[in-house]
């Protein structure tokens, strides 16, 4: 079993919400990444925005939290997902599409009219989304043990 926190997040412009899109799957996800040992969660989220997609965020309110647990390739994960709303000055879905500093994945601007097309994960985070005052914790996934 693995249990993980990561900090994602909420980029919403002109309608859009920036996603992350692993190249050899087909679904979507909030960007964002594990946070390391010692390392506040903000603090996490900025930096994989770094790293991922080479542009400074600045993290602007924590949104909630979410747990999610799923089976994948056998193993059993519980995540802990803590959710900001980000604010990344240099992307827009006017610009082109980021390029990511990663092989392995790319993004993409999602009209949030059309997320339905995208596998959004976990599921709940769409309607998330599209909850005029989200809670600020939710959990789900089929695997619970």
């Amino acid at each position: 079993m693995s249990h993980e926190v990561i900090a994602r997040g909420v980029l919403i412009r002109d309608g859009k919400i920036l996603l992350c899109h692993p190249k050899d799957r087909s679904f979507a996800y909030l960007p964002g990444g594990h946070v390391e040992a010692r390392e506040k969660a903000a603090d996490a989220l900025v930096r994989e925005i770094k790293e991922e997609l080479g542009h400074d965020a600045t993290v602007e309110a924590f949104l909630g939290c979410n747990e999610h647990a799923f089976r994948q390739a056998g193993t059993f994960h519980t995540e802990i997902n803590l959710l900001f709303k980000i604010k990344v000055p240099t992307l827009s879905p006017q610009t082109l599409t980021p390029a990511a500093c990663e092989d392995w994945l790319h993004f993409s601007w999602v009209a949030l009219d059309r997320l339905e097309e995208v596998n959004l994960l976990p599921k709940e985070t769409l309607a998330w989304l599209r909850t005029p005052k989200p809670p600020p914790f939710a959990t789900y996934g089929e695997d619970w043990l």
